[in-house]
């Protein structure tokens, strides 16, 4: 009687299906699992079963990401591209305009400018301001609790009820400032309601929620992590107070300054909603911001081709900001593994 013959093919599936655990063997759902499983490098059932569940778990939020996040992302850029008004179907014009950005929009450069100026400003003196307080709340002071809750209340102040205070504050007419001012016999500014004070203004405000908001605490957290030897070996060897901070404590928080640094940048050239509830742009274009122009156009005036190509145009202006500043990083940011 003749012994049947076993090819090679036979014994790569029958190996095939005894890799796979008794309890996940068949061809149902469950067998693709585990071999998914074991095509991400999960080699036991527990941990197939675990990374099963984890993925179900995640796809609600993967569901949201792609609906809320990616789709709109990839929907913007295809409207970016086309002439859209809400109302009537979208027409593809290609890219008028974003050349129409560049050359036919009279406030384009101008809010761009001004976006600009107010970034060069509260960005070096927030993180400046951030990080004194934080040295002197960093201190073994009397009270230092309720002055770092003190200084953090700014910063949880909604936005919006900030703006509608400082309206007031700044008042030409009735404002307290002002008041004082005339007071100590000074002439009155016009703030929010001149041209040439209005961004100063919105400048002053933002430094408010800035210097005690959440630059303040991570500077501390990073104050805090700087090992105390290193101020005492220092201090053996001669240097100040002066000297052990910049040769010691700057070079032990560059990663936090520089953490800052990103987010601030980020924030600044983001500026929006103050501008929005305080002054409405103006007056006179004094306080037209780059993402208060997007809104307009795409709220005001329902330009929402346009609107999608003037965002994509910040999107891209800050993404070559933060690469610019995580390239430069290596020349400044000191780690403690000895890396730059």
């Amino acid at each position: 009687m003749d012994t049947p013959t076993r090819s090679a093919g036979d014994s790569d599936v029958r190996g095939a299906a005894s890799a796979v655990p008794v309890g996940f063997r068949g061809t149902g759902s469950t067998a693709l699992a585990w071999r998914l499983a074991r095509a991400i490098g999960l080699g036991t059932p527990g941990r197939a079963r675990e990374a099963v569940w984890g993925y179900i778990f995640a796809v609600p939020w993967l569901i949201g990401l792609v609906v809320f996040v990616v789709g709109p992302i990839a929907a913007s850029m295809v409207v970016s591209l086309t002439k859209y008004d809400v109302i009537s179907q979208p027409e593809f014009i290609g890219l008028t305009n974003y050349v129409t950005a560049f050359t036919g929009d009279d406030l384009f450069w101008g809010s761009l400018q001004r976006t600009f100026e107010y970034a060069v400003v509260v960005v070096p003196v927030g993180l400046s301001g951030s990080l004194l307080l934080a040295i002197v709340l960093n201190q073994k002071i009397v009270g230092t609790s309720i002055f770092r809750t003190l200084y953090f209340l700014p910063s949880l102040t909604p936005v919006v009820a900030a703006g509608i205070l400082w309206q007031w504050l700044f008042d030409p007419q009735v404002g307290p400032i002002n008041f004082l001012i005339a007071s100590l016999g000074l002439p009155k500014p016009g703030w929010l309601a001149s041209p040439a004070w209005a961004l100063p203004a919105v400048i002053l405000i933002s430094l408010w929620g800035v210097w005690g908001g959440n630059n303040m605490i991570i500077f501390l957290a990073g104050l805090q992590g700087v090992p105390a030897e290193l101020h005492d070996a220092a201090a053996v060897d001669g240097a100040g107070r002066w000297s052990q901070f910049i040769h010691v404590t700057l070079p032990m928080i560059s990663p936090t300054i520089f953490f800052n640094l990103v987010l601030g940048i980020i924030g600044a050239l983001k500026v929006f909603a103050l501008a929005y509830v305080a002054t409405q742009g103006g007056p006179a274009y004094a306080t037209w911001f780059f993402a208060l122009h997007i809104y307009r156009s795409a709220f005001g005036y329902f330009q929402m081709g346009y609107a999608c190509a003037l965002a994509w145009i910040f999107a891209c202006i800050l993404l070559v900001f933060t690469l610019v500043q995580v390239r430069l990083a290596n020349r400044w940011v000191y780690y403690a593994g000895g890396q730059k």
